[in-house]
C-alpha cells in the first residue's frame, strides 16, 4: 500500500486539520468576483495578463487563508460555545482547534505567513509586473479588513461594522482591484456589479450570525445580530436582498448588455425567496436556518456567475 496510508496518524491529523481550517470551500466568494473582474477587463480591453491574474488570484487566496486562520484562534471561545449551542456546517469555525486536533498557536502562525507571502506578491505586481501605483494600497486594504476581522485591536467583529467591512472586501474590492491589475484603470460597471455581490455576502455573514447567536452574546461580539435581534437583523437581511435585486439590473445603464437580465432574473427569484423566508421566520427552524445559510451563499456566488456569463456569451 502506498500513499496515505502510510502517512503516521499525527501528521494524517494535522493534514486533517489544515485542510478543515483552510475552509478551501469558503474561498469561492472571494475568487469568483476577482475573476469577474479579470473577465470584465478583457472584455472592455481585449487583452489579458495571465501571470498577473495568477499571481494575483493566488495573493487574494492567501489572503482569505489568513482571513480564516486568524479567526480560529481569535475565535476560539465562541466557536467551543457554538459547538454546544445552535452552530450548523457554514458557522462556528472548522472546529479544529475546539477539538484539538491542532494547538492554538499553529493557526496564528500559518495566518502570519498567508499575508507575508500575499505581501510579497503586492510587491511582485506592482514593481515586477508594473501593475499601477495603487497595487499595494489596495492589497494592504483587503489584508487590513480581512486579518483584523477577528483580531485583536481591531476585531471588526465586535465593533458592528464587520459585516460592512466584508461586503465591501468580497464585494467591490476583488472586482476593482483585478480590474485595476489588469487595465491600470477602473470602470463604473465595476462598482455596479459591486453592489449586489456586496449586499449579499453582507446577508451571508449576517444569516450566519444567527445559529452563532447564544455563543456571541455569551462572550460579548457585539455583531449586528447581537445589536439588533434576530427579529431586525432579519428585516435588515431582507432589505439587502431586495436592494441586490433592484440594484443589479442597473449595470446595463454602464454598458453592460441588456441580456444580462436573463441571467440575473434566476438570482433575483432566489434572492427574493431567501428574504420572504426571513420574513416569515422560517429561520427559527434550525434545519432550515442551514439551509437558508446554503442558500445564501449560493445567491452571492451566482450574482457573480451570472454578471461573468453575460460577459462572456454577449461581451459589453
Amino acid at each position: 500500500m502506498t500513499g496515505i496510508a502510510h502517512i503516521p496518524d499525527t501528521y494524517r491529523t494535522a493534514i486533517r486539520a489544515w485542510i478543515m481550517m483552510a475552509r478551501i470551500p469558503f474561498h469561492s466568494v472571494g475568487v469568483l468576483p476577482f475573476c469577474l473582474g479579470a473577465m470584465l477587463a478583457w472584455r472592455t480591453t481585449g487583452t489579458f495578463n495571465w501571470p498577473v491574474f495568477l499571481w494575483a488570484t493566488l495573493a487574494v487566496v492567501l489572503i482569505m487563508l489568513s482571513t480564516y486562520l486568524a479567526g480560529e484562534f481569535s475565535d476560539l471561545e465562541e466557536d467551543r460555545l457554538s459547538a454546544q449551542m445552535e452552530r450548523n456546517r457554514f458557522t462556528g469555525g472548522s472546529q479544529a482547534v475546539v477539538q484539538g486536533l491542532v494547538p492554538r498557536h499553529h493557526p496564528r502562525v500559518g495566518s502570519y505567513v498567508a499575508l507575508a507571502l500575499a505581501g510579497a506578491i503586492g510587491v511582485l505586481l506592482q514593481f515586477g509586473y508594473h501593475t499601477g501605483p495603487w497595487t499595494i494600497p489596495l492589497g494592504m486594504t483587503g489584508m487590513l479588513f480581512g486579518f483584523f476581522y477577528s483580531t485583536e485591536p481591531l476585531r471588526w467583529v465586535k465593533r458592528g461594522i464587520g459585516e460592512i467591512i466584508i461586503g465591501f472586501s468580497y464585494g467591490w474590492l476583488p472586482i476593482a482591484v483585478s480590474f485595476y491589475l489588469q487595465t491600470g484603470h477602473f470602470s463604473p460597471l465595476v462598482h455596479w456589479m459591486s453592489l449586489p455581490v456586496a449586499l449579499s455576502i453582507f446577508n451571508v455573514i449576517l444569516i450566519n450570525e444567527f445559529p452563532d447567536h447564544p455563543a456571541d452574546l455569551r462572550q460579548g461580539k457585539k455583531n449586528l445580530t447581537v445589536r439588533f435581534g434576530k427579529k431586525t437583523a432579519s428585516l435588515v437581511y431582507a432589505a439587502a436582498s431586495l436592494a441586490g435585486v433592484l440594484l443589479s439590473p442597473l449595470a446595463v445603464t454602464a454598458g453592460l448588455s441588456p441580456n444580462s437580465l436573463i441571467f440575473l432574473l434566476p438570482v433575483a427569484v432566489l434572492s427574493i425567496l431567501a428574504a420572504m423566508g426571513m420574513l416569515t421566520g422560517k429561520h427559527a427552524d434550525r434545519a432550515v436556518l442551514e439551509k437558508m445559510c446554503g442558500l445564501t451563499i449560493a445567491v452571492n456566488l451566482l450574482y457573480a456567475a451570472a454578471y461573468m456569463a453575460s460577459l462572456m456569451v454577449w461581451g459589453l
